[in-house]
């Protein structure tokens, strides 16, 4: 199993943190056959979380962008299962932008990183592996109140 740190930010003396750091490209690994590929996450697999929903995100539409929230409690796990797509991730501190294009890799980010996918290409398919199920509370819709929330 992969375990992930978490940095505790001293200068501001908030609670634990998590950093866009901390958040990793994974791979998947892959069984090539003549007929295709396939790449498997079951329990014996390297991944961070046990999954407790699986969705995926299809036909957006050129120029939309899709995410732009955090969770409290819930990690999750993007894969560009077809096509490609960026991901902007932000701890409140810091940035990264990761291009997803690969079918066996994926990008783990803990909670309470905040995630936007955006810049989908044509027939991108966006496989999310959540290791929550889906709660509302769990949300946090607002930038400004993520910034809260994170300093709390």
């Amino acid at each position: 199993m992969i375990t992930f740190a978490i940095m505790m930010n001293l200068k501001d003396n908030t609670k634990n943190r998590v950093s866009v750091f901390d958040c990793s490209v994974i791979d998947l690994g892959q069984k090539g056959f003549d007929r295709g590929n396939l790449t498997v996450i079951d329990e014996y697999s390297d991944f961070p979380f046990v999954p407790k929903r699986i969705f995926y995100l299809y036909d957006i539409i050129g120029g939309e962008s899709r995410g732009a929230h955090a969770h409290k409690k819930c990690s999750q796990f993007l894969v560009a299962a077809s096509g490609s797509f960026e991901v902007i991730i932000d701890d409140g501190r810091f940035k990264r932008q990761i291009l997803l294009n690969r079918p066996n890799m994926g990008l783990y980010f803990p909670p309470p990183i905040w995630a936007s996918e955006l810049n989908f290409s044509s027939g991108a398919i966006c496989l999310v592996l959540a290791s929550h199920e889906y709660e509302e509370d769990d949300y946090i819709r607002d930038y400004d109140e993520y910034l809260k929330y994170i300093r709390e």
